[in-house]
């Protein structure tokens, strides 16, 4: 036993000490930026034995012109609506947003992402991607002058 904790304790020594990449663990990051419309008054919803979630969408557009490859004036213009699913789980914030937050209103959202399965009322298993908000800055005149 007394060899097992020592063996361990010299592999720890080793990591932090060593150069060598594959043994030292590399940062990463996951972060998400949405500018969009909230495409819904949010909900607050609390599983047993769990904090609340808020939770709401929001819209973000993506605008082109088609035509020759040219930057030009002349050609189509298409759009393409993304929605994306938002939950608040920090407490002061989520309040905010629950009590603020209306559909139609402008927001912008910085989160990370996150995937995770559910079984939907048909017993079939499905994916979702789901932001999950740090901060919330309110972009309509009328979250201005209520907050």
């Amino acid at each position: 036993m007394l060899r097992g904790a020592t063996a361990q304790i010299i592999r720890q020594v080793v990591r932090y000490r060593s150069t060598d990449a594959s043994l030292i663990l590399e940062r990463s990051l996951n972060r998400v930026q949405l500018l969009g419309r909230v495409g819904q008054d949010p909900v607050m919803r609390q599983v047993e034995g769990r904090n609340p979630v808020t939770i709401f969408s929001v819209a973000t557009n993506e605008m082109w012109r088609s035509g020759d490859g040219e930057i030009s004036a002349t050609g189509d213009v298409s759009q393409k609506t993304t929605w994306h699913r938002v939950s608040v789980f920090k407490p002061g914030l989520r309040d905010v947003a629950y009590q603020y937050i209306k559909k139609g209103a402008r927001v912008l959202v910085e989160g990370k992402l996150d995937y995770g399965e559910y079984v939907d009322k048909n017993q079939v298993r499905r994916q979702a991607t789901t932001i999950i908000a740090d901060s919330i800055i309110f972009l309509s005149d009328n979250l201005k002058e209520r907050i």
